[in-house]
């Protein structure tokens, strides 16, 4: 139910408050987001109130600078505002106050449990309304997003949106900034910087981020997975958008989010709105609670792949990119399902090169039609073999996509997204189908449902090659990322009406595309097209901060890794896809019988732990030494573990010391044992087993924690499992 709110709001939810002065007619400030407050009486809020209100300094302002969630200089505010825009150079600062009490309300949000603050706002004299919404989740995870409305007369010019972020501020105590850059095949690399005075910008200005920070945090100098405070933020968006870490010189600190706006690419007319993405963030002490919130978070929603939501448990399945490329033959594609059947994958996807003219990637793409020179009975005898051994049928795809070498640019060259007359530059030999335009969208609906229903594919592989540059729309030469993400998103949507039972997987060059958005309507995140397990390592500890495992795609790949050349043993590939969405990436007609037995022995027993990997808690131990990692999930119940220790590379000492094992229930006993289906353990030449190895050991849950075990000594590029159950 909504009611009226009271002018101090006090949220709470899973260990976080969020306090919200709502008092005057400024926009909402936040008083606190961070550790829970416990049940705080109205009166001990208004103190708090008082005893947050900074001095008036010389040379400043006569009263204290308010940083709202929509920050203004009309307010104080003289760091980076909130809302940007103008009226043909006029309205270029606003004013936004509330419409009183009975425009700030307080009820359900869109999550299950989640609790709402909306709050209207105007600014008569720009002629714009705003409407704030803050959510606080049963998973403390905070949410904002806002909307602005022309209010102006018809005649009057319409207002050019430039930006429209919404902040949070952090206290004194994040004084260091921890985000993430990358590149194709090496996506998620952490960076840390001191938080210093002036504004720290992170943007995505192509659709996607390979290079892009996908999170930024802010926390105590040194934070790590088990301590430190930290506050996070996230754009639940899949086209351009940026995110602001900024400290100003009174000694404040703000994140703030949104989507990052080309030049005139939203213009309100008299009576439309533009709705900002939702901006999630969330707290915790040390970013395994960070992590926490958001996997919690996910799993709370009603679409989730889940068996709690009706879903069947998430499908091992091989992907045959790497072992064909777009060489298909009927006869080889069968052979590679029958290997996959007979070691326990369950769906078989088939990736680039079945559609007309696309033998290799510079030509096809848009001419989503079977190749009859190849196909020449269409995919049938493909699909039904894979039907009939039991498997799911997954088929890749490129919507947005196209190739100037194609059936369809040569029809339609207005429907590619270009800056007038010219084309951008190509890249991939490929450009990007304008899915604003209602001819193109409608095409590709049209294709890709036809394809799924003649087939009965169960599983879409929706990838997203080029970077959007440049992309105007060729009637009106307007930027046009803004449509074009939203277009992306109702095709999914309407693709998963027509087809409920249909799952969609995200990728991007690998993991360009990784958030909160598109995963509202995909069931699993292709987090690299790098399936080198050393390299995996730091790329999935990076994307499972905000993506839990089960969304996560993380393949097996063959002995020899194309992207980078290295070799890795089969127990050091399998370990380290385990814990998430596993897949096979291997041409096995190839593999020996003894890699195939084996291979079916670690997918034998990802299935026999696969509902603990998919909905524990994730936890990483902050271990001194940098070459040695810790990781693994816990149960709700905190019953059953398992963990990885990972040997990255060779270290200083020659022990790696005892690992400690966390997340556990500090009071009940536990037994931990090895668990290796080829019992290789990656041992260091000449180095004897471990006193405790074959028999295990029985250990408290807060020893295991604060003390740990002795450690494997093991060979650069390999890990062991620890399999821990109470007792």
């Amino acid at each position: 139910m909504t009611t009226a709110a009271p002018d101090l709001l006090h949220l709470r939810a899973a260990g976080v408050s969020l306090v919200l002065d709502v008092s005057g007619d400024l926009l909402p400030r936040v008083l606190h987001w961070g550790a829970d407050l416990g049940d705080v009486s109205q009166a001990e809020l208004v103190e708090l109130r008082r005893a947050s209100v900074p001095q008036v300094a010389g040379s400043s302002f006569d009263q204290p600078a308010a940083l709202t969630v929509v920050p203004e200089a009309s307010a104080g505010w003289l760091g980076t505002p909130g809302i940007t825009g103008h009226r043909a150079g006029a309205d270029f600062t606003t004013v936004l106050r509330t419409t009183g009490p009975e425009g700030i309300t307080l009820g359900a949000g869109e999550r299950p449990g989640s609790q709402r603050v909306t709050v209207q706002a105007e600014d008569p004299a720009a002629a714009l309304a705003l409407t704030l919404d803050i959510e606080l989740t049963a998973a403390g995870v905070v949410r904002t997003r806002s909307s602005v409305t022309s209010t102006a007369a018809p005649d009057r010019a319409p207002y050019t949106l430039s930006s429209l972020d919404v902040s949070l501020p952090v206290p004194t105590e994040a004084d260091e900034i921890l985000d993430f850059t990358g590149r194709w095949i090496r996506e998620r690399s952490a960076q840390r910087k001191p938080f210093t005075y002036g504004t720290h910008v992170r943007e995505v200005r192509k659709a996607r981020g390979l290079d892009a920070s996908f999170l930024v945090a802010a926390g105590r100098t040194g934070f790590g997975y088990r301590s430190g405070e930290v506050w996070a933020v996230h754009v639940a968006w899949s086209g351009n958008s940026r995110v602001v870490a900024e400290k100003v010189m009174n000694g404040a600190r703000q994140l703030a989010a949104g989507e990052l706006l080309l030049p005139g690419e939203i213009i309100l007319a008299a009576g439309e709105t533009y709705t900002s993405p939702w901006v999630h963030a969330s707290y915790g002490d040390g970013l395994d609670e960070v992590s926490g919130r958001f996997h919690t978070d996910l799993r709370a929603r009603p679409q989730h792949p889940s068996v709690a939501n009706g879903r069947p448990e998430r499908p091992v399945l091989i992907n045959v990119w790497e072992a064909v490329y777009f060489d298909h033959r009927l006869d080889k594609l069968k052979a590679l399902a029958d290997e996959a059947a007979a070691i326990g994958v369950e769906r078989y996807v088939l990736d680039d090169g079945w559609f007309r003219h696309r033998r290799d990637d510079k030509a096809g793409l848009g001419d989503w039609f079977v190749d009859e020179g190849v196909w020449p009975d269409g995919l049938g005898p493909l699909v039904d073999h894979v039907h009939g051994l039991g498997m799911q049928f997954g088929l890749w795809f490129e919507p947005e996509m196209v190739n100037p070498d194609s059936d369809l640019a040569r029809a339609h060259p207005e429907w590619i997204l270009r800056p007038g007359d010219r084309l951008p530059l190509e890249a991939r030999w490929q450009q990007v189908l304008d899915l604003g335009h209602p001819g193109a969208y409608d095409y590709v609906l049209e294709r890709v449902d036809s394809i799924v229903s003649e087939y009965g594919v169960d599983y879409v592989k929706w990838d997203f090659n080029r970077d959007v540059v440049e992309a105007g729309h060729t009637s009106t030469g307007q930027a046009g990322v803004h449509e074009q993400t939203l277009a992306v998103y109702r095709l999914m949507d309407e693709l998963r009406r027509r087809h409920p039972g249909l799952e969609i997987e995200s990728c991007s060059s690998g993991g360009g595309r990784v958030d909160l958005g598109i995963l509202e309507r995909t069931d699993r995140v292709w987090a690299s097209d790098c399936i080198d397990a050393l390299e995996r390592q730091s790329i999935e500890a990076g994307t499972g901060l905000l993506v839990p495992p089960e969304l996560m795609g993380s393949h097996i790949g063959s002995p020899h890794c194309h992207t980078t050349g290295r070799r890795h043993d089969l127990s050091f590939r399998a370990g380290t896809a385990f814990f998430s969405h596993l897949g096979i990436e291997w041409d096995l007609t190839s593999a020996s019988a003894e890699d195939k037995a084996q291979l079916a022995r670690w997918i034998a027993l990802h299935k026999q732990h696969r509902g603990l990997l998919h909905t524990g808690t994730v936890v990483r131990a902050d271990h001194p030494q940098p070459t040695t990692w810790v990781h693994g999930v816990v149960s709700t119940e905190q019953d059953e573990a398992i963990f990885a220790v990972v040997q990255l590379g060779s270290g200083a000492d020659e022990y790696p010391g005892r690992v400690r094992l966390p997340g556990l229930d500090p009071a009940r006993q536990y037994r931990v044992t090895p668990i290796d289906p080829a019992d290789a353990m990656g041992t260091r030449s000449g180095a004897a087993r471990l006193a405790w190895w074959d028999e295990g050991v029985q250990l408290s849950g807060r020893t295991l924690d604060r003390v740990g075990v002795q450690g494997p000594t093991q060979n650069p590029e390999h890990l062991v499992l620890l399999h821990v159950e109470a007792v």
